[in-house]
């Protein structure tokens, strides 16, 4: 969603023990560095230092309300080089107190037990959290973690472009979006991107793989096998490839990552991407054409396959590291952003709850109906002890950059995909 969520699993022969879990009467999670510590190390990712530093802010003055004199320290970290850092720091005995991790991370690190385990009824909402985000912090029957956020995605276009082409309202089936997206591509030539659809964008691109019924691996009597190159997956990747070839007409090596900021520069019509990138493509620090405000719409995607395009259902979960002095307090941090309150401020940046009692209610609201509505259908990565090491070598990425730019054909892409996957994805 607002990120890159690139795993790196080098924590090999790392020693560690799982510490105990706390006193009952805390509100916390952790057994290691009661409530009393007086100092807490919080590593986030820079979309909370960019997006919502308000709600961080919020947390340290609960936590500091309760615990007169604690000193709060906050570190940013982008997601390409977060895990390196936090890999480098648990082998040592500085480790910080919290740590932001994309959910698709947290597998690998559970595994090597490099996370406290925490009491999940401690912190709000956690009997409704999704399925998704819970199953991520989940392993071997405890809880290592707190879903912080979610993020599905949803199509926004801009609505004067669309106009300007005779198309007065967002499409409701593929067949529709496809013929949209043709009259302004032909209104606006060919140096115009009708799509802004980075090629390396591997979870646009799963989606339709998804879609079609594909999938990137299938378990069976316990041992995952990549399926990328199966006759459906194929599909889907044709699928994407047809939308890269028609409608991007920028750079095809590039990734997600600045897509909001890409998008400001007014060069393109449409995205598929988190909630939150529209809005924030609107900002007038990012809109260079002084046109966005407004003029932006969201949409359910629907999908060559005539049911709404699955969206990854990503997000971010917050853990404690086992070496932390301080886990209790850390565990109370966790929760007051990522409680009711929290959710609130995160909702309103675009993002989706970690529960479901508050995506229900999204539901109903026009303002949120569209990103709710798209997270229903969705998929999510295979939990398999070496998916990390997969999104670590970037597989997916290098798969579909060689597509999308012509270097290989889907079929041989594909395959070549299936092989370096099938070489570590069952490994620990």
């Amino acid at each position: 969603m607002k990120r890159k969520l690139i795993a790196a699993i080098g924590i090999a022969g790392m020693m560690v023990s799982i510490a105990a879990c706390g006193d009952s009467d805390k509100d916390s999670g952790g057994g290691k560095g009661g409530a009393e510590a007086k100092e807490l190390t919080v590593w986030l990712t820079v979309d909370a230092q960019n997006n919502w530093p308000e709600l961080v802010k919020a947390a340290d003055a609960a936590v500091k309300k309760k615990h007169p004199g604690v000193k709060i320290n906050h570190e940013y970290y982008g997601w390409p080089d977060k895990n390196a850092k936090l890999d480098a720091v648990l082998a040592t005995d500085k480790a910080p107190d919290v740590v932001e991790m994309g959910n698709t991370e947290m597998l690998g690190y559970m595994v090597k037990g490099a996370f406290a385990p925490v009491d999940a009824s401690k912190f709000d909402n956690s009997d409704a959290w999704l399925d998704g985000l819970k199953a991520s912090v989940t392993y071997d029957g405890k809880t290592y973690g707190v879903p912080y956020y979610a993020g599905g995605r949803v199509g926004n276009w801009r609505k004067d472009i669309a106009a300007a082409s005779g198309v007065k309202s967002t499409p409701k089936t593929y067949k529709e979006l496809t013929a949209d997206l043709d009259k302004i591509q032909k209104k606006q030539g060919d140096k115009f991107s009708a799509w802004y659809q980075p090629t390396r964008d591997w979870y646009a691109a799963m989606s339709f793989v998804y879609d079609a019924g594909g999938s990137i691996a299938v378990e069976s009597g316990g041992e995952w096998k990549a399926n990328l190159s199966s006759p459906e997956s194929v599909k889907g990747l044709k699928a994407f490839k047809s939308v890269v070839d028609k409608y991007m007409h920028a750079d095809k090596t590039k990734d997600e990552s600045d897509r909001y900021i890409v998008y400001g520069q007014g060069k393109s019509g449409m995205i598929f991407g988190a909630a939150w990138e529209g809005a924030t493509s609107e900002d007038p620090k990012n809109d260079k054409t002084g046109k966005l405000k407004g003029n932006l719409e969201n949409f359910v995607v629907p999908g060559p396959s005539g049911k709404n395009l699955p969206v990854f259902l990503g997000g971010s979960d917050l853990a404690v590291p086992v070496k932390s002095g301080a886990q209790e307090l850390a565990a109370e941090w966790i929760n007051a952003l990522t409680g009711a309150e929290g959710q609130k401020g995160l909702i309103g940046k675009g993002n989706l709850p970690n529960n479901k009692t508050d995506l229900a209610t999204l539901k109903s609201d026009p303002k949120t109906a569209v990103p709710a509505t798209a997270a229903e259908s969705n998929w999510f990565v295979p939990m398999a002890p070496g998916w990390g090491q997969v999104e670590k070598a970037q597989v997916l990425q290098t798969m579909l950059q060689n597509i999308g730019t012509g270097k290989k054909s889907v079929e041989a892409a594909a395959k070549e995909a299936d092989a370096k996957i099938d070489k570590v994805i069952n490994t620990k």
